[in-house]
């Protein structure tokens, strides 16, 4: 059940992103921009939180997720250490997946020969 529910909601997260590709002016960085950006205020309007239980890696894999990640360690960084913890929180509950990402990004452009569209 656990995969139904994080194929449903990632899955919808992925149908918005296709509908605005597909019906509107947006460009692709831009709708990344408007993915992290809901993450991070539906984290603050504590509303993300239910579909994380929902739909687990459904909801924190795609990129919502990733705002969700930020805005969650910015506010627990904010109850630890004060005002400061805004501007680390975010940074120190990414960096993993931040580092990862990067690593395994250079991995396969290694091993891989990467190739310009003509």
């Amino acid at each position: 059940m656990d995969y139904l529910r994080a194929f449903i909601i990632g899955g919808g997260i992925c149908i918005v992103g296709q509908i605005l590709i597909d019906k509107t002016a947006l460009t692709p960085a831009r709708i990344l921009v408007i993915f992290v950006t809901a993450g991070v205020v539906l984290q603050g309007l504590g509303l993300y939180q239910y579909l994380i239980d929902f739909g687990k890696a459904g909801a924190s894999v795609p990129l919502p997720g990733f705002g969700y990640s930020l805005a969650k360690g910015a506010i627990t960084e904010v109850d630890k250490v004060g005002l400061l913890g805004a501007f680390t929180g975010g940074i120190k509950a990414t960096s993993a997946g931040i580092a990862a990402a990067v690593f395994f990004g250079y991995l396969m452009a290694v091993i891989f020969n990467p190739k310009s569209k003509e």
